[in-house]
């Protein structure tokens, strides 16, 4: 039975509320096949928005008629046959551009509407799909790149997210959610799921039930990034395995209901949680789903950001899986059909992406290991990357992206680049690069968040420019977003600002402290000095 859209007739909802109301977005999906053969021009400029839901977004300037398209890659886990098909669209439709995102997809550029149909059935033939990877609806759903091999995962969640992601693939029941909606499930011990900035998370856990320890999960609610970001709060309820699709589809539901519409920019599930409290919040999701049993015991033990460099061995006796760096994230289509041989030749085939923007190959018998890391492919895509290139991580950039004001890409990678080769510091520092406040390179949870602005100089006009944030973690205890210093950096000498303030971190840092130990045991105004004296110097 279908539910009832109770906000329907307020007439205080946003326009695209009311735009929604008269077409669904995954609507969009039966017209592509008419647009594809009338053309770009023949698309209805009102009706661009909702290619979102098709997991499409026009590219700058959007007039062009060029999109992104982002694949849904659920926990990052990839099969040797998609492999190819997405090496494929890369080289035949994406000019050779193939990116990982921090939340495990696959993004092109490039497309054009008439490749549409070509690209959907290449996708469909092996499982894949890009709708909803954008728009309002349950996005992709991020997890634990090695479920089903990870010595260090409570159980196997693969089926678990399968399961979830199927529910929700195309089904009208939730394709007119509030805003995005985006969901992690991990049974890492090392929270590979980023837990604390998802709408939902789960996490492991176990509790004693009966006399019996069971595994199960504990549930975060609430989390997002993008201007006004919040961290996920944890409802007091344990959910066995069997339990999370029912789960989530009433959680799901409590949003889709009760979420706000009138304003656009505070439609997040994490507004209506910061409104009503995590109690309220449960007490609803006991109407929807009925009784839970209250928390057990937390099973993360620590946060590895999604980083898994190098080769260790997997649950499975005598196989590894070996972790890459993909630097920002950025590979050729020669590069993923020659890495789809790799995994082939050496493991079982499969290809995992990290919320990092890297990548693993597992199921290396552990003899293949020394064989595998002599191929070409890895003296770019390294096992054992240096300290700055292989822990940054970067947004799409004004390159593509109508959002962003600044490129971001292949900026985050020259700056790393350059770090390398002048500073060595015993310990890595996560970097974070954003065009936008919408911070879909993550910003807040960096080390060091570098975010895009616009600065007027005396002599040069408007430039392109960085606000800098420091002191970001996910880490069990202590999670917190990192802080704004004061100041604008010039884009055309941030590498040198940032050489200089890692300078003074080598110097006053203790021995294996990271960066967000240092920040918390020297203090926001003491960074905050550093950086003063050096635009100062560089004024």
């Amino acid at each position: 039975m279908a539910y009832e859209k109770t906000w329907a007739n307020d007439e205080k909802i946003s326009k695209d509320e009311k735009l929604k109301l008269v077409k669904d977005g995954l609507e969009i999906l039966n017209d592509i096949d008419k647009y594809a053969k009338e053309g770009f021009e023949s698309i209805p400029k009102e009706e661009w928005s909702l290619f979102k839901w098709a997991g499409l977004y026009l590219q700058k300037p959007k007039e062009d008629g060029y999109f992104m398209m982002r694949v849904n890659i659920p926990s990052g886990i990839i099969t040797n046959e998609q492999a190819e098909v997405l090496a494929g669209i890369g080289r035949d439709y994406g000019r050779d551009v193939i990116d990982i995102t921090t939340r495990q997809a696959i993004q092109y550029h490039w497309l054009t509407i008439e490749q549409m149909p070509d690209i959907f059935k290449r996708l469909e033939s092996v499982g894949l799909s890009s709708v909803g990877a954008c728009g309002d609806i349950p996005r992709t759903i991020v997890g634990n790149p090695l479920a089903g091999i990870d010595p260090n995962e409570l159980f196997d969640t693969r089926e678990i997210v399968e399961d979830v992601y199927r529910f929700f693939q195309r089904n009208e029941d939730f394709s007119n959610l509030p805003r995005k909606y985006k969901m992690s499930i991990s049974a890492n011990v090392h929270n590979a799921g980023n837990d604390k900035i998802n709408c939902l998370a789960f996490t492991p856990a176990t509790k004693e039930i009966d006399g019996e320890e069971v595994v199960g999960f504990h549930v975060k609610v609430g989390g997002g990034l993008s201007a006004k970001p919040y961290l996920a709060e944890e409802l007091d309820v344990f959910v066995r395995p069997e339990q999370v699709k029912d789960v989530a589809i009433a959680i799901t539901s409590v949003y889709r209901d009760h979420g706000y519409r009138e304003k656009r920019h505070r439609a997040r599930l994490k507004f209506l949680i910061a409104d009503w409290g995590v109690e309220k919040f449960k007490d609803k999701l006991v109407e929807y789903y009925g009784e839970l049993p209250a928390k057990g015991t937390c099973q993360v033990k620590d946060w590895n950001a999604g980083y898994f460099y190098g080769a260790y061995p997997q649950k499975q006796e005598g196989l590894s899986y070996v972790g890459f760096n993909v630097p920002v994230g950025r590979m050729s289509s020669v590069e993923w059909f020659d890495l789809a041989r790799i995994a082939r030749e050496y493991g079982n085939g499969e290809i995992g992406t990290c919320n990092s923007q890297n990548l693993i190959v597992p199921n290396v018998p552990n003899e293949k290991v020394d064989l595998l890391l002599r191929e070409k492919l890895f003296e770019r895509i390294h096992v054992n990357p240096k300290g700055f290139i292989g822990y940054s991580v970067s947004c799409t950039g004004i390159e593509y992206c109508n959002l962003a004001i600044v490129e971001t890409k292949e900026r985050m990678r020259r700056v790393a680049e350059y770090l390398d080769t002048k500073i060595e510091l015993d310990v890595p520092v996560r970097f974070h690069m954003v065009g936008c406040p919408n911070s879909c390179g993550q910003r807040q949870i960096a080390d060091i968040g570098l975010q895009g602005v616009k600065m007027k100089t005396p002599d040069k006009g408007m430039v392109e420019a960085f606000e800098i944030y420091v002191g970001g973690t996910l880490e069990k205890e202590v999670a917190q977003f990192n802080e704004k210093l004061k100041g604008k950096v010039d884009a055309d000498e941030l590498n040198v600002v940032l050489e200089q303030l890692l300078s003074i971190f080598k110097e006053k840092k203790q021995p294996k402290e990271n960066f967000y130990q240092f920040s918390q045991r020297v203090g926001i105004d003491a960074i905050q000095e550093s950086l003063d004296q050096i635009l100062t110097a560089h004024a």
